[in-house]
């Protein structure tokens, strides 16, 4: 059984590009979201102005921080942050630098702390950091993917990871196996089912699923029709070892959720 608390971290994108439209918005629009998000059983919000999909081209940290001030600053009027964790999707040292500033707790990281930047100003704010593994880049990561054993080869990036992150004294970690970023339908499939493997790091487990192509390769969907399959893999995840879940579908993954602990709880 699970020893962690499950937790819910629902997907705010401040960006024009998001692959899931109903997932973006701008400021006018984000208390209203944010408020309806905590209400629909939200643990975490986070937060991102860059899209990372395949082939999304990254932008300048001045415009990714313009993008999301606004955001940010009505989440520190607001002490949303009082109500639920907020997380920043990024890996640009000024922007995570300015929200952790503004009650912002989690570094949701895709290049697992690439930049010493980050895990400078991480450590400095004693913030939780997200480890995430993904091959090469956004804009080429799913060009043929490729990996002798895709579950061996991020046991040993992770083992890295976690240790330059200790180094900086970051103690407060998540490992992400980075579902859908530069994996193909086998090596998704193959982490999804190996999950447990990655426990023996002793960090929490965080898998994002939401809507993602793979679903679309098991069984024909547009983004808008993949919220079975997502639910299915983020309980499966669950089963498995995973304990944060991150998804655009925050009502439902509470129900299913819940669910899911009274059968495993009786």
């Amino acid at each position: 059984m699970n020893t962690y608390n499950n937790k819910i971290m629902g997907v705010l994108n401040a960006n024009e590009d998001s692959f899931f439209s109903q997932s973006r918005f701008d400021n006018s629009q984000a208390s209203k979201k944010i408020e309806q998000m905590i209400e629909d059983g939200a643990d975490i919000i986070d937060i991102g102005a860059v899209s990372s999909r395949p082939g999304s081209i990254a932008i300048s940290e001045d415009a990714e921080l313009e993008r999301i001030k606004d955001i940010v600053n009505t989440i520190y009027t607001n002490k949303y942050y009082k109500k639920v964790d907020f997380s920043i999707d990024s890996y640009a040292p000024k922007v995570i630098d300015y929200v952790l500033n503004k009650g912002f707790k989690i570094v949701n990281d895709i290049t697992g702390l690439q930049n010493d930047e980050v895990c400078k100003i991480a450590a400095k704010y004693n913030a939780q950091v997200v480890i995430m593994h993904m091959q090469n880049d956004p804009t080429n990561m799913q060009n043929n993917p490729n990996y002798e054993n895709v579950v061996l080869e991020i046991d040993e990036y992770f083992k890295n990871q976690i240790s330059k992150a200790k180094s900086f004294g970051i103690n407060d970690i998540v490992l992400d196996v980075g579902i859908g970023f530069g994996k193909n339908l086998e090596h998704n499939l193959t982490l999804l089912n190996k999950l447990s493997h990655f426990k023996h790091f002793g960090y929490e487990l965080l898998i994002g699923a939401s809507r993602k192509s793979m679903i679309d390769k098991i069984v024909p969907s547009s983004i808008e029709q993949r919220l079975p399959g997502t639910l299915a893999i983020h309980l499966k995840s669950i089963q498995n070892g995973a304990s944060i879940i991150r998804c655009h579908d925050v009502k439902e993954h509470y129900q299913a959720i819940k669910v899911f602990e009274a059968i495993e709880n009786i």
